[in-house]
């Protein structure tokens, strides 16, 4: 567990290099914003997160990098259901702040087109 990065993550880095390149400047991780957004536009009021799948949870049945591990069920159940439940609450909390926030999942990734779409729909 240790060696789990909570920020400069492969899928991070992949979001923020896109995101560059369609020419939007932001902040990383902002220290006072509910959750530490991973990307922050703060003249847009806007946040992005990147999650993992597996890590967060992703509820869209579809996605096989969600599966549960077989073994320590009674460990990896309640941890990362209170993964899920953290991520909902930093959500509402960042809305009710006046945020718009966007969530990216790992496994959206693959298709470029439908991020760079996602992207600019959520920012323009």
């Amino acid at each position: 567990m240790s060696r789990v990065r909570a920020k400069d993550t492969k899928p991070e880095i992949a979001v923020r290099c896109l995101v560059h390149g369609l020419g939007y400047r932001y902040r990383l991780h902002r220290q006072d914003l509910p959750g530490k957004p991973d990307l922050v536009f703060a003249s847009r009021r806007a946040a992005i997160f990147v999650h993992g799948c597996f890590w967060h949870r992703h509820p869209d049945p579809a996605c096989k990098l969600t599966r549960m591990p077989k073994s320590r069920v009674e460990f990896w159940g309640p941890k990362l259901s209170r993964n899920r439940q953290h991520d909902i609450e930093v959500e509402e909390l960042l809305k009710e702040a006046g945020w718009r926030v966007l969530t990216l999942w790992e496994c959206q990734l693959r298709d470029r087109a439908s991020l760079v779409r996602k992207v600019r729909e959520f920012l323009g």
